[in-house]
């Protein structure tokens, strides 16, 4: 079961630190649900979202 949940912690890692990168170029692809486009809040809403799911990847690690 930790397995199953550290691989989903990856694949969440590995998308949201794609759309973080193609965010840095075209901040207006990613963000578009947001009324204001800029790399900031690229940074802030999907690079949080990389570290935390590459921290929980750790976690589910560390456990199993």
């Amino acid at each position: 079961m930790l397995e199953v949940l550290q691989l989903i912690a990856q694949g969440l890692a590995l998308g949201s630190c794609v759309l973080l990168i193609l965010g840095l170029i075209r901040p207006v692809l990613v963000l578009w649900f947001l009324d204001r486009f800029n790399r900031l809040k690229v940074i802030q809403v999907y690079g949080i979202a990389t570290l935390i799911f590459l921290g929980l990847s750790f976690v589910f690690r560390m456990i199993g």
